[in-house]
């Protein structure tokens, strides 16, 4: 009875870190993106313009890739492919398709990637 105590205390723990990292790590993009809040996550696509753009733009830059990525707001070919390499490295079908699934990951990125990054 006490080992089930402390092993569901245990997950209890685990899963309110993971929850207070991953909102301790949306808020950091935030303040290095602030070009829309984290609830706006509008589908992008090669032909989106404007601060939602910036923002998916912006929080690419946070997690790497050389060269970063112009923060212009025009989804261009640099983004899609900067975008469908990020899906990649998540495990996401390679759309080059902003949709909420890669909103999740650029707010929240895997610690590493092994894909290399497009030329």
């Amino acid at each position: 009875m006490i080992r089930r105590k402390c092993s569901a205390l245990g997950a209890a723990l685990l899963t309110a870190g993971a929850l207070a990292t991953t909102t301790h790590e949306a808020a950091a993009a935030e303040k290095t993106c602030p070009y829309t809040s984290s609830i706006d996550r509008p589908a992008l696509t090669d032909v989106s313009t404007g601060r939602s753009v910036k923002q998916a733009q912006c929080l690419s830059n946070v997690w790497g890739g050389v060269p970063k990525l112009a923060v212009d707001g025009v989804f261009g070919t640099a983004t899609s492919k900067k975008i469908i390499w990020i899906q990649g490295c998540h495990g996401l079908g390679r759309t080059g398709v902003v949709d909420q699934a890669t909103w999740r990951v650029l707010y929240d990125p895997a610690l590493d990637c092994y894909d290399p990054y497009p030329k």
